[in-house]
């Protein structure tokens, strides 16, 4: 049984919506190609002009945009105070030897080390709360240190006293 139409019997199973498959044959696809180039070479210009030409859609457009603002919105302006414009510069007016700005963080780590030199400066004058401290310590620790010392030397005195009138 030759045929030129197979069809085939899915028990239970049916195609995509009850659809057939949809070919597109090899000039439809090189037309869309061709299509799709020149859109692409033109930046989507000529679409846009085919568009503005022969349609009533870009006019009702147009008149929604035009449309009367109603209640406080045709009073007011409303813009995001947050939103910031992004302002192309030219070459020309951009300075090369001006100063860099510093961000917050960099300006505050400029600062903080600053401030630790400063206080270093003050603290190696003796000048600081801390410092006045810390030399209170160690005249403390050096008088216990001389005490110590005259004591031991007191006792090697004493010591060699006692050695040398067991020896006569």
């Amino acid at each position: 049984m030759p045929c030129s139409h197979l069809s085939f019997v899915f028990l239970g199973k049916k195609g995509h919506k009850g659809r057939g498959k949809q070919f597109s044959n090899p000039e439809e696809i090189d037309r869309q190609m061709k299509a799709q180039r020149e859109l692409e070479a033109n930046g989507g210009v000529e679409k846009e002009e085919e568009k503005s030409s022969g349609s009533d859609d870009s006019s009702s457009e147009e008149e929604d945009v035009n449309k009367k603002k109603s209640g406080v919105e045709g009073l007011i302006e409303i813009e995001n105070p947050n939103r910031i414009s992004q302002k192309s510069k030219k070459v020309t007016e951009l300075d090369v030897n001006a100063p860099k700005e510093l961000s917050r963080r960099e300006r505050e780590e400029i600062e903080k080390q600053k401030a630790k030199e400063r206080y270093m400066k003050l603290h190696l004058e003796g000048k600081t709360d801390q410092a006045r401290a810390d030399l209170a310590r160690l005249a403390i620790i050096k008088k216990q240190r001389e005490d110590a010392q005259k004591k031991r030397d007191g006792l090697k005195k004493e010591k060699e006293a006692e050695d040398s009138k067991s020896k006569r």
